[in-house]
């Protein structure tokens, strides 16, 4: 009976998970978001104060994002290991992969310093309405699958004038590679701390981008390059 129960939990383990979606491809964070060259905007300082109303677009891979967290969410644990998931695994896995989490927080600390923060669906939508600024915000994440315990979250929100200059960015970044998480070794228990770890990284990515804003308020925008995000376009 010992090396039954034994057999059953290593079976649990290796195939738990097995069905969860890897993270897409992502593509440049200003991709398909505006059809001409943008120039510099002659501003040095990001505006701001309860007067500035700024108007918000998603780039591809923030709503991409969306769409693999909600896949990720919906499919944890299905598959051929459904029957063997213990529930905590599988609460772990939805606890940690709220699709709106980056866009939520982003929209927040926005809010916290601007008069009004609106969506839009699209920059043509945004440019018609001419608020002070324009912010595009790009969310990618990584999380754990059965073949990967790399955990990886970046988000960024590109800001412009009235007329669609660049201002800056602010951004967050974090990365952690936890141990392999199907480990025959591994307690239920073990496992579940190893997948509350992807929040802590995609929290930690979100606090350094208010910094970023913070920083990008407070100081001048003169030394910020319109090329900075280039250098984390293809993490995935």
């Amino acid at each position: 009976m010992k090396l039954v129960l034994i057999s059953t939990l290593t079976m649990t383990i290796v195939l738990t998970g097995c069905s969860v979606p890897t993270a897409p491809q992502s593509v440049a964070s200003l991709d398909g978001i505006f059809s001409e060259p943008i120039g510099r905007s002659a501003s040095t300082q990001l505006p701001s104060g309860p007067g500035t109303s700024v108007g918000i677009v998603y780039s591809r891979n923030t709503q991409t994002n969306r769409a693999y967290l909600n896949d990720y969410r919906a499919n944890a644990g299905t598959g051929f290991g459904q029957s063997l998931l213990a529930q905590p695994i599988h609460d772990a896995y939805v606890a940690t992969s709220a699709p709106d989490m980056a866009v939520d927080w982003v929209k927040a600390s926005l809010q916290r310093q601007f008069g009004s923060v609106t969506e839009y669906p699209d920059m043509q939508s945004l440019r018609a309405a001419r608020p002070d600024v324009a912010a595009v915000v790009d969310a990618r994440s990584q999380l754990i699958t059965s073949r990967s315990s790399d955990v990886e979250a970046d988000v960024s929100a590109h800001f412009y004038d009235r007329n669609l200059n660049y201002i800056g960015t602010a951004r967050g970044h974090d990365a952690k590679s936890l141990s392999p998480l199907w480990a025959d070794y591994k307690r239920s228990e073990d496992i579940v701390a190893d997948i509350n770890k992807q929040q802590e990284v995609q929290v930690s990515a979100l606090q350094k981008f208010d910094q970023s804003l913070s920083n990008l308020l407070t100081r001048p925008t003169s030394n910020v390059s319109m090329n900075d995000d280039n250098k984390s376009d293809n993490l995935y």
